[in-house]
């Protein structure tokens, strides 16, 4: 298990816990219909991608106040470091939500933007780079939840963004 990872790991307990906790409690209810009738192990595609689009929406969220209380004369270090380690945690599972049987690409058709992917196919086919690239950025962001000064974390925001925007520019379509 890597530093990091030792690190973390009450944190991660306490947010599984919780999470069992309250599937526990919700039962079915919690799950919804679509979950019923499935095999474990089975998530369709179109639900897999539905749930990277959420988490990366949620980092999207973060990042967004990470940088506008990095820019802001009312700089909060304990609030950005907050949102700093939550997008490391997030960016740790993220790319654990691409399986081969999302790799449904097509150029030029109508998509849905809740279920239909936007990942480049370049992700399937150098997976290596792209775990390297979630890995290298949650890294980032762990630095930034651990920065000592206002200077260091600005320092490590910019880097954040930088490794975000270029990833995107890798392996995620626009069109």
């Amino acid at each position: 298990m890597s530093g990091q990872a030792k690190r973390r790991w009450p944190r991660a307990a306490a947010m599984i816990g919780v999470v069992g906790l309250c599937a526990g409690a919700l039962g079915p209810i919690a799950l919804g219909p679509a979950a019923w009738g499935q095999e474990r192990g089975m998530t369709p595609p179109k639900e897999t991608i539905f749930a990277r689009k959420v988490l990366m929406d949620s980092i999207s969220t973060n990042m967004d106040e990470l940088e506008a209380n990095a820019s802001s004369a009312k700089f909060d270090l304990a609030e950005g470091r907050n949102h700093a380690d939550i997008v490391s945690v997030m960016l740790m599972a993220f790319p654990h939500l691409f399986p081969p049987t999302t790799n449904e690409w097509k150029p030029n058709v109508d998509r849905d933007p809740g279920s239909d992917t936007y990942a480049a196919p370049e992700i399937w086919t150098r997976f290596a780079d792209f775990y390297k690239r979630a890995k290298d950025a949650a890294d980032i962001a762990y630095k930034a939840s651990r920065a000592e000064t206002e200077q260091a974390f600005k320092e490590q925001v910019a880097q954040l963004r930088v490794a975000c925007d270029s990833c995107h520019g890798v392996y995620m379509k626009k069109d």
